[in-house]
């Protein structure tokens, strides 16, 4: 028999059997590992242990302890094994596909009853008599009319539409979880047993389309989550009931920041109070752009389909481009515009104006550009994600020479940013060249080694990315984890010399001949809309002093403080503070719980004692204890707070 060389993690290779599996070469190892095994990863791909390996390659076997693949397969099992469950209960239903996501999986079918939400504890129940019975998952290869008869005789029209869009070199694989059958790609564990019966919980019903078609059947979809272990599960299930309560829709409603309706799907109609957030954001990031060099500069919300063919978006962005038809005065036919999705082909239009020399260079210029681009209704999500945008839109024009020290400049920009609104904890990533790319191997070596010589002089190492990088070149990703471990991509930084050389953008180099700049686009954080809604769930709508829209109310406890209200309001708008005045006929603690709600930082009760004694009893969100305190030193210490950082 043909033998084959396998090489395991440590660099040892051995001589195996052609067709051995990846079993049988945990068992030669050890029996305890041939026990611990439940996967591994063959050449870099994830293989079931019951696969046949045929070839030189190289192999890493797999244990609960790996979490991205334990994750994975516990994740697949849990998907079959719903499925399962729900047509042992329901026997009518017909299945779909059920893929593996984030945290979790989910599965469709195609019921005529309405899945109810007393219905998942019902097939958790039956999930869990499955997971008890320890019944073997086995594997076939099946040719495809075989598998097409076998589910056009079960009544399964939707696995046969399945196999039918599968290209047909490709193997037909079918898993049994005990006596039920799915299509499936694999890999999965070897027995039901071995996932953790206590791990999972189905969470949502929704309605999809087949195949996500508007004109097919509409199906009824089962989410789950899943993990290696109870404790984490519970700690996953903590993260989504912070998370519920941190949501910036209910706080936005809550802080009277904002609201969205249907006339305007996916833009924003912000309010006094959440405007006040955006254009304090805004005014510090002007100041903090304008200190590190940047020229501000605003271009055209609307412009004509020519540049967007010459930037190469219509092309390659048009879906996502919302389109504007004009009737030109005398024209003969309309003209043809586009609102714009991002900033950058105009800021070319820009450094095209009048001649460059490399004494211009870096260039730096940015705008707070509003954008548009369409996203499906389905894929809208609060102010997270929306049509109707502005980025803190950035773009340096500079020499290839330049690229690491503008990229480190960069870095340390944004790493000033994030600590001042309070974000400590943030990751590089660095994205590579992909398959498809324009421009020389030897150019990719030096745009990547440009950044990630930049990170490592700012002080960050880096993780990379390979194949990530955009087909004109490489990129750097910014990565938030916010205060319930949640992870946001923010800031990015993009080489490229397409755009550049599309738009004809040169400048005079030290050899009087004509030269192309390197272009890099930059986002600190990223647009607005956004942001303001990963600071609202950040800090749980209590957003540091100087960014809260409503600082401080001054709330009487008698009608016969009410001028003194307004004397301390003064005091306090002339330290710089936003302060208003509650002289309402209500009880204080009314007043107290109202303004809580409203996450207002701070609120000064005044009676007839502060009066007298020209002082105020200071509240603080949060905090249950008062204090009373002289108003000339509350005024001192809250307009200290109330100065934006860079300030300071």
């Amino acid at each position: 028999m043909a033998q084959i060389s396998l090489t395991f993690p440590d660099g040892n290779a051995r001589d195996y059997d052609a067709g051995i599996t990846a079993g049988d070469v945990a068992a030669s190892i050890s029996t305890s590992l041939r026990k611990k095994a439940i996967s591994a990863t063959v050449n870099g791909a994830h293989h079931d242990l019951a696969w046949p390996i045929d070839a030189d390659a190289t192999i890493a076997i797999h244990t609960m302890q790996d979490e991205d693949q334990a994750n994975e397969l516990v994740r697949h099992d849990l998907a079959h094994i719903m499925a399962r469950a729900v047509q042992e209960i329901w026997p009518d239903t017909k299945v779909t596909i059920g893929p593996v996501i984030k945290d979790g999986w989910y599965y469709d079918f195609d019921r005529a009853e309405a899945f109810t939400p007393e219905d998942l504890s019902l097939i958790e129940k039956k999930m869990k008599e499955i997971i008890n019975k320890r019944e073997p998952v086995r594997t076939e290869v099946w040719d495809r009319a075989r598998a097409i008869k076998h589910y056009e005789d079960l009544g399964e029209p939707y696995k046969v539409e399945l196999i039918e869009a599968i290209p047909g070199d490709e193997p037909l694989r079918m898993y049994w979880h005990g006596d039920w059958q799915d299509l499936c790609r694999g890999p999965h564990l070897q027995h039901t047993g071995q996932v953790p019966g206590d791990a999972f919980k189905l969470m949502s019903i929704a309605g999809a389309y087949w195949r996500g078609d508007s004109d097919r059947a509409m199906l009824q979809r089962i989410y789950g989550v899943a993990f290696t272990g109870k404790e984490k599960l519970r700690a996953h299930l903590n993260m989504l009931e912070e998370a519920a309560k941190r949501d910036h829709r209910k706080l936005g409603r809550e802080m009277g920041l904002f609201h969205m309706q249907e006339e305007a799907t996916g833009q924003v109609f912000w309010h006094p109070n959440g405007w006040k957030i955006y254009t304090t954001l805004m005014d510090y990031m002007r100041r903090m752009q304008t200190q590190d060099g940047y020229h501000e500069v605003n271009t055209p919300e609307v412009v004509d389909r020519k540049l967007w063919e010459a930037s190469g978006h219509w092309d390659k962005y048009q879906e996502n481009m919302f389109i504007v038809e004009v009737d030109e005065e005398h024209a003969r036919e309309k003209a043809v515009n586009a609102l714009k999705p991002m900033n950058c082909p105009g800021h070319v239009q820009v450094f095209n104006q009048g001649l460059k020399s490399y004494r211009d260079l870096p260039l730096r210029i940015c705008e707070f550009g509003a954008c548009h681009r369409y996203e499906p209704s389905g894929a809208l999500h609060g102010i997270m994600r929306v049509r109707g945008f502005t980025q803190d839109d950035g773009h340096i024009f500079c020499g290839m020479d330049q690229i690491e020290s503008e990229t480190k400049k960069f870095i340390a920009f944004l790493a000033k940013v994030y600590a001042d609104l309070g974000f400590e904890n943030w990751t590089v990533k660095l994205s590579t060249r992909p398959e498809k790319r324009i421009g020389s191997d030897e150019t990719w070596d030096v745009l990547e080694k440009s950044l990630g010589d930049a990170c490592n002089a700012a002080g960050y190492e880096f993780d990379l990315l390979p194949g990530e990088g955009a087909f004109y070149g490489p990129k750097l990703e910014f990565t938030l984890t916010d205060a319930i471990g949640r992870t946001w991509q923010c800031g990015t930084l993009q080489v490229d010399t397409n755009m550049p050389e599309r738009l004809g953008a040169s400048y005079i180099g030290q050899d009087g001949s004509k030269h192309m700049p390197v272009m890099l686009h930059r986002a600190t954080l990223g647009s607005f809309e956004r942001f303001i809604g990963i600071l609202i769930e950040e800090h749980a709508g209590k957003l540091p002093f100087w960014l809260a829209p409503r600082q401080v109310v001054v709330a009487s406890i008698i009608s016969d403080a009410d001028d003194y209200v307004h004397e301390v309001v003064a005091m306090l708008v002339a330290a710089g503070v936003r302060a208003e005045a509650d002289i309402r006929n209500e009880k204080i603690n009314y007043k107290v719980r109202e303004h809580s709600v409203g996450k207002v930082p701070v609120i000064l009760a005044v009676g007839a004692r502060e009066v007298e004694e020209r002082t105020v009893t200071v509240r603080r969100l949060g905090e249950k204890q008062t204090r009373v305190e002289a108003l000339t030193d509350v005024a001192q210490t809250l307009g200290r707070d109330a100065t934006p950082p860079d300030l300071l």
